[in-house]
């Protein structure tokens, strides 16, 4: 999948959400660094795949993106604008060319509108006409291969990928520039996850919407994703086109999780996950890798004590290891001393 090239549509900077830990009246006030100095940008019509384990801040960064939660510092920098420092009139505009698909398409359509409430509402709340809207609400249920007929039901006449496409259709109503996809296919079965995903390949080629594709599966990120970020406990450890690093997993932890892809092998032990003592290590002062507990390659004491940066390995793949940037160092003096 070849990756669009031109100015980015998305550019976010040092993103950084705190979010306090709570405890006890006597303790001390202590913070969870759920995303900690994130950066990355998006190009128009690419699909970005943000992936790592349940827990890393995945999510929550989609949700400072699209400003549902506010984030504690970093920049957010949409077509040319500050989006941390759009005023409630030009933020409406802003979530006009920004939408989400959710995880749960159990949960995320209310359960007493009807499929033609459902769609209608976007286009109320940024106030289009009846006039100008007449006929996209059938069009819309149309684009994502469901039958007009289908307007009078409710959510719960619908089996779980018809309501993600209900969903998905709703999120295309206002004809964003930008959508991120929280886990859209986590909740289905693996046949439906294969439609769901061709259909949002289809849009995107139709319309040239840009995605951030989050999930936990690599086999999906691989699937649609033009480039993937690798998040590990609140920060961006590996970014590199799709297929590269597929093939080349430069990080410790990327490795990991491609080892943790199910295969048909009883002898073969499943990765564990993070554990909640893991994910609550974020809080303390820790200035050295994050990864550093679980890694087979550490790089000596530089591991514990220097956050590791992310660093062009080959073009457009980034990795953040003291052990691959060991590694380059020394290629580059084999180099120079032939």
């Amino acid at each position: 999948m070849e990756t669009p090239s031109s100015i980015p549509l998305l550019e976010v900077k040092g993103l950084t959400k705190w979010f306090p830990l709570k405890r006890g009246v006597l303790s001390p006030k202590r913070q969870i660094r759920a995303v900690d100095g994130v950066s990355f940008a998006i190009q128009p019509g690419e699909t970005f795949g943000l992936v790592g384990e349940s827990g890393c801040g995945k999510t929550t960064t989609g949700r400072l993106i699209l400003r549902l939660i506010e984030a504690s510092f970093g920049s957010i920098t949409f077509m040319g604008d500050n989006v941390l420092g759009l005023k409630r009139s030009h933020l409406k505009e802003f979530r006009r060319n920004t939408q989400i698909i959710f995880q749960d398409p159990f949960t995320s359509l209310d359960p007493r509108m009807t499929v033609k409430d459902l769609l209608e509402e976007p286009f109320k709340i940024h106030g289009v006409s009846r006039r100008d809207r007449a006929g996209e609400i059938e069009k819309l249920l149309e684009v994502v291969g469901l039958a007009p007929q289908y307007l009078s039901h409710y959510p719960h006449e619908f089996s779980g990928g018809q309501r993600q496409r209900i969903g998905i259709a709703r999120a295309l109503a206002l004809k964003p520039k930008f959508i991120v996809c929280d886990e859209p296919v986590s909740a289905l079965d693996v046949s439906i996850q294969s439609q769901i995903l061709n259909l949002l390949s289809d849009l995107q080629q139709s319309y040239g919407i840009a995605y951030l594709f989050i999930s936990h599966n690599l086999n999906v990120v691989n699937h649609i994703s033009h480039r993937v970020a690798v998040m590990y406990l609140g920060r961006i450890v590996e970014i590199a086109p799709s297929d590269e690093l597929y093939r080349n997993p430069a990080h410790p932890y990327t490795r990991l999780l491609l080892a943790s892809i199910p295969v048909p092998d009883p002898d073969v032990e499943d990765v564990k996950e993070m554990s909640a003592l893991e994910i609550e290590s974020v809080a303390d002062d820790n200035r050295g890798c994050r990864f550093c507990a679980r890694c087979p390659e550490r790089a000596d004491r530089i591991c514990d004590s220097d956050e590791p940066r992310l660093t062009e390995i080959s073009t457009g793949h980034m990795v953040a290891c003291h052990a691959q940037a060991g590694n380059q160092s020394m290629r580059g003096m084999s180099c120079s001393i032939s």
